[in-house]
């Protein structure tokens, strides 16, 4: 069985979220998985590290225009927002307890954060599909 780092089992044991396994070309992503509302408000909130290779997934009931923003959020993070094959449809750099609004281009049905400049530094870009995201669970 894969060990989990402990930052994640106790983001786990704290919100009960899901965790995936998420594959970026040869980078393995460990994603905490927000698919209710609830999860998916919260997001990565209120934390003051996320490890290199972690992120956060939300799952959207629907594809459609989606947006976030970081208020109450600490940490600087890029979120990809992806079609439902996993395929990136943009990426935009979050600056942490701002209001500034970012957008999906076009309907999603994911976004995945990770940490800020995390895949400019993996060379992942629009159009590449990630792997994974077939096993995660419906959004509530």
């Amino acid at each position: 069985m894969r060990k989990l780092s402990l930052a994640l089992i106790l983001a786990l044991l704290a919100g009960g979220a899901w965790a995936a396994d998420l594959t970026a070309g040869i980078h393995r992503i460990e994603a905490e998985v927000m698919n209710t509302p609830q999860g998916r408000e919260k997001g990565l909130m209120y934390r003051q590290s996320m490890a290199e290779n972690h992120g956060m997934v939300f799952v959207f009931p629907k594809a459609d225009k989606v947006c976030m923003w970081m208020a109450n959020t600490l940490i600087p993070l890029a979120v990809a927002f992806l079609d439902e094959k996993g395929a990136i449809l943009n990426i935009e750099e979050m600056q942490p307890q701002t209001k500034d609004i970012h957008c999906s281009i076009r309907p999603a049905t994911y976004a995945l954060e990770m940490n800020a400049g995390w895949f400019q530094r993996h060379g992942i870009g629009p159009g590449q599909v990630l792997g994974g995201f077939e096993h995660l669970p419906a959004a509530q």
